[in-house]
């Protein structure tokens, strides 16, 4: 049998003659430049979509200098990644944002911020990529001077007081714990816990410090917070130590949904009974928190919507050099089944 022939790629030719244009204008309309009226810059589209054609990005490389490629580094072990829903969500908000921009993610997974600075450097240096997303932020984080350094176009995911002079996207995590800590106290519970994430991230000093200043405005006397890795295991050694005190807190927050999950697992092992002698509130809402009985009450964010965020501040800046930095939406407090007035003492 003879081998089909192969079917032949659209060329920018071949949208100029079906459209009755010159090359140069196709060019111009395909990129969005001036040089071309409105009316037929729409007919070029129209035309160039309904030929099925797509960009040569090795061209457009070569000849603007660009990669149409953004990179993403994260010091997170490849384990605990693929369990995290969050990044799961945010990536794909991410992705749904390149992929319109006909752009490609370039993700590397890292042992340390050290390790990051120099994956950044060499990426940049070598023009593997048009920009950069930073994650994780740090107190004092030493990526930021680095980076600001080599001149990488970046957003920074994280409070802009943490950001340096990178544009920055965030959360409102003191509004976030503070409605959190607020709702626990108006259910009645005065020993109130909380299990965060690694001290040296930003957004969880931010957390600690909206915690206990809550805690101290509303006089809850016994206002804890241990620090955990956001992983499972971490999650139950942190929730046992706490069940296991003299004092045992009524209500715990936790700073991501598997650590919740995890100690809604530990309540039952130790015959602690949820709601009823033990209040759980996660933080990152998923699905995770919907499987679970009882459900559990969470901080709700639109995680998707996040990454497209900050996708399109990330493009703004590869596009035009700057661009400002933008709040999310506020999470949003989801009471469910985990969740109750304290029940009394046993």
């Amino acid at each position: 049998m003879s081998r089909p022939q192969a079917q032949r790629r659209v060329t920018i030719r071949d949208v100029a003659a079906a459209a009755g244009v010159s090359t140069a204008a196709v060019s111009l309309a395909l990129n969005n430049r001036a040089g071309v009226s409105e009316a037929t810059r729409a007919r070029i589209l129209a035309t160039a979509e309904k030929m099925g054609w797509t960009p040569n990005t090795a061209a457009q490389s070569l000849s603007i200098h660009e990669t149409h490629t953004v990179g993403l580094v994260l010091a997170r072990p490849a384990h605990l990644l693929g369990r995290e829903p969050f990044y799961m969500e945010f990536i794909a908000g991410l992705e749904k944002t390149l992929s319109a921009q006909h752009y490609s993610l370039l993700l590397r997974l890292v042992d340390d911020v050290a390790e990051e600075i120099e994956v950044h450097r060499q990426w940049w240096q070598g023009r593997r990529v048009d920009g950069a997303l930073l994650v994780d932020l740090q107190v004092d984080d030493p990526r930021i001077e680095a980076l600001s350094q080599i001149g990488l176009s970046a957003v920074a995911v994280g409070h802009p007081s943490l950001a340096g002079p990178f544009p920055a996207v965030w959360t409102d995590d003191a509004q976030a714990v503070t409605e959190a800590v607020r709702y626990l106290a108006a259910l009645g519970h005065r020993r109130i816990a909380r299990v965060g994430g690694p001290t040296a991230l930003g957004h969880s000093a931010i957390r600690a410090a909206a915690f206990t200043a809550t805690a101290e405005e509303l006089g809850l006397p016994d206002a804890t917070t241990v620090a955990a890795d956001f992983s499972g295991d971490d999650g139950s050694r942190a929730t046992r130590s706490l069940l296991a005190a003299k004092v045992r807190p009524t209500a715990i927050i936790y700073d991501n949904d598997i650590m919740a999950v995890a100690g809604l697992a530990v309540a039952a092992e130790m015959g602690v009974q949820v709601p009823q002698q033990l209040s759980l509130l996660a933080w990152d809402d998923s699905q995770l928190c919907e499987l679970v009985r009882p459900k559990l009450s969470a901080m709700s964010h639109d995680v998707f919507a996040f990454g497209e965020l900050a996708g399109q501040r990330l493009f703004e800046v590869i596009r035009s050099g700057a661009t400002a930095s933008a709040p999310a939406a506020a999470p949003v407090l989801v009471p469910r089944g985990s969740t109750a007035p304290p029940g009394p003492e046993r």
